[in-house]
């Protein structure tokens, strides 16, 4: 255990006006994660913690299982950027689910807009060797893993 890290709080995502909606209601109607809080920021406080000035969000906190995901409207400021980051570029994150069917998982997914990069394929090593793995992508470039197994 490390003295310093007592637990990880939240993996994060930003999308504005339509794809907020639509990725609050991937997880919570989608993927049926819980809904906490959803709401506005002291634009001053975000301001200082994101060092973004102008910065007017609006956050929505959804449970998942064993842990939480904050979604991020940005309001203003207006000169924002939609950024095309492949998995080989600095800075690409993603957030991987285990799932219990990834066929059925790759379904929901894709209702809410989120595309499969190519088909499932069986992981040849470490931890998930012989469970099935895709990549799903949304228009943001927010990238979803799948991780399970194929029930067809």
């Amino acid at each position: 255990m490390s003295d310093i890290v007592e637990a990880v709080n939240h993996t994060s995502f930003t999308a504005s006006g339509p794809d907020f909606e639509r990725l609050i209601s991937f997880f919570t109607n989608g993927l049926a994660f819980r809904l906490l809080s959803r709401g506005p920021r002291d634009a001053d406080g975000v301001q200082k913690t994101t060092g973004v000035e102008g910065a007017d969000i609006e956050i929505a906190f959804i449970q998942a299982p064993g842990h939480k995901i904050e979604l991020i409207n940005y309001l203003s400021p207006d000169d924002r950027k939609r950024h095309n980051v492949r998995p080989c570029d600095h800075g690409f994150a993603h957030l991987a689910f285990d799932v219990f069917d990834i066929d059925a998982a790759l379904g929901v997914n894709e209702t809410y807009e989120f595309k499969r990069v190519y088909d499932p394929i069986e992981v040849s090593g470490g931890p998930n060797k012989g469970k099935f793995c895709a990549y799903t992508r949304d228009p943001n470039g927010i990238t979803i893993e799948l991780i399970g197994p194929r029930k067809k």
